[in-house]
Order: C-alpha cells, then structure tokens, then sequence
C-alpha cells in the first residue's frame, strides 16, 4: 500500500506541473494589461511604469516563470493586483466555504442518492422505480444555478426562512447558511447516485452467487446489502469522486447565486478585473483538489478490490 501511494504520488508531479505551466502561459496570454486593469484607463505612464515593476512584471517571462514555480513551492503565490492582498490570505479565507458546501451537498446527495437507488432496483420496473427515474432526470435536466435561483427565491425572500446572501459567523450560522446552497448542489448529485446506484445493484443481481445466495435461502435485506451493495461499490466510488468533483466545479456557480464566499466567486473576479495572481492561485487549488480526489479515488478501489494493487 505504501509503495503504491508513492508512486502514484510520483505520477501525479508532472500532472501538477503541467497544469502549473498551462496556467501561467493561459495567464500571459489574455488580452489587456494587468496594470491598466488595477490602476484604471486614466492612470498616468510613471504610476504605470512603478506598478509594473512593484509586481515583478517587467522582468522576462522565463523569470516570472520560474519565480512562480518557486513561489508556489513555498506557497507565495504573490499579491492581488487589485488591493495588494497576499493570495495565499485570500485562498485560506475562502477555501473553508468551499470546502464545507462541497462536503455537505456531498453528504445529502450519498443520503438520498444511495437509498433511492436501492428502491428502485428493488422494485424493478414498478412504481418506486418509474418515481426514481423521473427524479433523475429531472435532476439531470434542471440547471443548478436555476434551481439555486428558485430556492433562493421561495425560501429565502419568500418565506424568510434562510439567509439571502453570505456565509455565516458562527457554527449554527454558518449551518443555516449552507442549507439551501448545499440542497441545490445536492439535487442533481442523488439524482445521479441513485441511477448510477440502480444500475449498479441490477447488474449485480444478476451474478450467479446472488442467484445462490437467495436459492440457499439468504434473507432478502442480507442479499441486498451484503451481497448486493457490497459488490456494487466498485462503479459507485468512481461515480462518488465524478460526483465530487463535479460538485466542486458546481460550486462556482452556486456561490455566486447565493452571493456566498468561497474560491469559485473568488475567481470569477479575479477573472473579471483581469487579477491574473488571484486566477492562478484559484486554479491551483483547484487542479491539486482534482489530483488529490483521484489519488483518494485509487486507495479507495485498492480496499474495496485488492486484486486493482496487483494490476
């Protein structure tokens, strides 16, 4: 196991690398000029000129280059061009919002999605079934910043039930916060889970030591769980940690609709007043989240599959 988790942690440094290059060349090539971009149209060329090189952005490209690398090494990944904020102070105030509504729409889509996928492959073709794949697609078809935009509106200027905008102070507040932000991102992660959950579970109802365990007279709850779902739980994970990450790039647009902090609506401004210190840190913490779900992903197949180690 150890050797495996190095090796892939080996094999995950040149995709890091990649996507660090990616960012910085994408970043150098966008149209405008960071410093007209912080200073304004009318900013005269000494304060220009002072800006540019206060920012380090009139030295070589090979430089800024390899300074970024080094600074990204050393978790430097300088200042914002628009108020002169260290990036780093940026990401760790808005990567626990992200982070927590990940982690919660997470959790409601496995709690309902799991159970809504065990009821219709259980009633296989009957009316629980026709329910959860209505529900599915429903979830597939409905975006989720428009149902964001329907909750929001029902329930918070509605019926004043929830906050309008914001993250919260404390726990609690925080928690009450994160309920209609979390369930919109959820909807669509249990309509997805509990397809992909029926699916799994009819496949492997299928297999003959299924077959043997009801011939042999294995209650049906014992066939479901422990042979049923147990076995199912392969092609689940994987559908899990699509599902994260999904839920992750779903985030940007949810925290925007509900005006919430977090490093999608971090980076949509940075990507609006063209703060290229601010994008580059984003997609990093991005791009590692992505490396690291996968990494978590292998481990997670190794102890529901130890013949996966072998390959």
């Amino acid at each position: 196991m150890a050797r495996y988790l190095m090796w892939r942690l080996l094999d995950a440094v040149p995709t890091i690398l990649l996507v660090l290059t990616l960012v910085f060349v994408c970043m150098r090539i966008l149209p405008g000029d960071p410093a007209l971009a912080a200073l304004g149209d009318n900013a005269l060329p000494d304060q220009i000129a002072a800006f540019r090189e206060k920012m380090g952005l009139n030295v070589p490209l090979w430089q800024q280059y390899f300074d970024f690398l080094g600074g990204v090494l050393t978790l430097d990944f300088g200042r914002s061009l628009m108020n002169n904020t260290s990036v780093l102070q940026l990401l760790a105030y808005n990567l626990p919002y992200t982070i927590e509504l990940t982690v919660a729409a997470m959790v409601m889509g496995l709690v309902a999605g799991i159970p809504l996928g065990v009821l219709a492959a259980t009633h296989r073709n009957r009316m629980p079934d026709a329910g959860v794949r209505v529900f599915s697609l429903i979830g597939y078809a409905i975006p989720d910043f428009y149902l964001g935009a329907l909750l929001l509106i029902t329930f918070s200027l509605n019926l004043g039930w929830f906050p309008i905008n914001g993250g919260g102070d404390g726990f609690v507040d925080r928690l009450h916060h994160i309920v209609l932000p979390a369930m919109t991102l959820a909807f669509v992660k249990a309509a997805f889970l509990g397809r992909l959950t029926r699916t799994s579970l009819l496949e492997v109802f299928g297999k003959d030591y299924v077959r043997t365990a009801r011939a042999k007279g294995a209650s049906e709850r014992r066939v479901i769980y422990r042979h049923g779902l147990r076995n199912a739980l392969l092609p689940l994970s994987t559908g899990m940690g699509l599902s994260l990450l999904a839920t992750l790039s779903g985030s940007v647009a949810i925290e925007l609709v509900f005006n919430r902090p977090g490093i999608g609506k971090l980076l949509i401004g940075a990507i609006t007043e063209r703060d290229y210190a601010v994008i580059q840190g984003g997609v990093i913490v991005f791009a590692l989240f992505v490396v690291l779900v996968n990494l978590v992903m292998d481990l997670v197949y190794i102890v529901i599959d130890p013949r996966i180690r072998v390959a």
